[in-house]
């Protein structure tokens, strides 16, 4: 048995900076993909169009044959002049962490109002905004990991209704109540999903560092929320990776002051693990659309007009296969998600498309 996709996209990867990326930028095709929209929080961050096309420039070199989606990181120094030079430049969007929430997210904002200014620029020229979907805890206000994005949905309707023709990505959903929310909004407003969101719970987590991530898996009725709006193929949620690589013994230990970093490495397993998570809960004839179609035609980005397209074939393995336990490159290493779990499909070719 076998599945042909038109040209995957990741429409949320972290690519990381320095040594550790020659390791990591490989993997986006390795996984089967060959478009990959790029995080912008490194360190520091990227808060500029120069910046952000010396990153590009960083990451062509490593892989050339993968189309680069750039964005800026929301910060007091982001200006609407500095949003049209962005657009006119080819950068396609702008990413919100609130202050503290997850990797490399301490400049972070505290408040949506202050960039109003900003947010009507990027309307007015149609640059996406993607929110990272949380509020920082708050142990006065009863917030928390489990929590912190129901609580942060306000904020979304509030900012689609003040900007309705903005286009909004709530990234990695994690609840019902995500889903229901986007659901909700004008066509304007759209939803990633990861794939180990839709592989894990609360209890794969708790005591388990190498699926700890932010947001945290939540309970199983979420779970089944994101799995039945894959299923439906509803064309405003579509495949955003999150793939968050972080070196394994920050991964794997905590001490008193400092806890085990957040994120999962999906990146390299990306593609065949989708199809595995979707022939589990009988979504595989939604996989085109997921990986591809959906979030293309939101981020307009057609299969046609890009120059890396390619055919993607898929493979249901015959035999026992494991997810491999780790990958190193020189002195660089990294475990990813499913490391050594049965997984059944395989890429089996990878094609052009003339």
């Amino acid at each position: 048995m076998s599945i042909s996709i038109e040209s995957p996209a990741d429409f949320h990867v972290h690519l990381r900076q320095g040594s550790i990326s020659n390791l990591i930028v490989p993997h986006v095709r390795k996984g089967g993909f060959d478009l990959a929209y790029v995080m912008p929080n490194l360190k520091p961050p990227i808060t500029t169009t120069e910046q952000a096309f010396k990153y590009k420039a960083e990451l062509e070199k490593i892989d050339p044959n993968v189309e680069y989606l750039m964005t800026l990181y929301l910060s007091p120094e982001l200006t609407p002049d500095e949003i049209r030079k962005a657009k006119q430049a080819g950068v396609v969007g702008v990413k919100s962490y609130p202050r503290g929430v997850t990797t490399n997210s301490d400049g972070g904002i505290e408040s949506y109002e202050a960039y109003y200014p900003v947010f009507e620029a990027m309307q007015e020229v149609d640059m996406v905004l993607n929110l990272h979907g949380e509020v920082p805890s708050d142990a006065d206000a009863n917030i928390h990991v489990l929590n912190a994005e129901p609580t942060f949905l306000p904020h979304l309707f509030k900012l689609h209704q003040a900007f309705p023709a903005l286009r909004i990505v709530l990234e990695h959903a994690t609840t019902r109540a995500a889903v229901e929310a986007v659901k909700k909004c004008g066509s304007t407003v759209a939803c990633t999903i990861t794939a180990h969101h839709l592989a894990l719970t609360v209890d794969d987590w708790a005591g388990q560092s190498w699926n700890f991530c932010k947001p945290v898996a939540k309970y199983p009725d979420d779970r089944q929320a994101l799995r039945d709006i894959v299923k439906e193929g509803h064309p405003r949620f579509f495949l955003g990776s999150d793939s968050a690589p972080h070196p394994p013994h920050l991964k794997s230990t905590s001490t008193p002051t400092h806890a085990c970093a957040a994120g999962v490495y999906t990146s390299p397993v990306l593609l065949p693990l989708v199809a595995h998570l979707l022939e589990t809960f009988g979504a595989l004839d939604r996989l085109q659309g997921f990986v591809s179609k959906h979030g293309r035609a939101f981020y307009r980005q057609p299969i046609r007009q890009q120059k890396h397209a390619r055919i993607v074939t898929l493979r249901k393995t015959l035999e026992k296969r494991l997810v491999e336990d780790k990958y190193v490159l020189d002195n660089e290493s990294l475990v990813p998600f499913w490391a050594g779990k049965e997984i059944g499909w395989e890429i089996a070719e990878i094609a052009q498309i003339n």
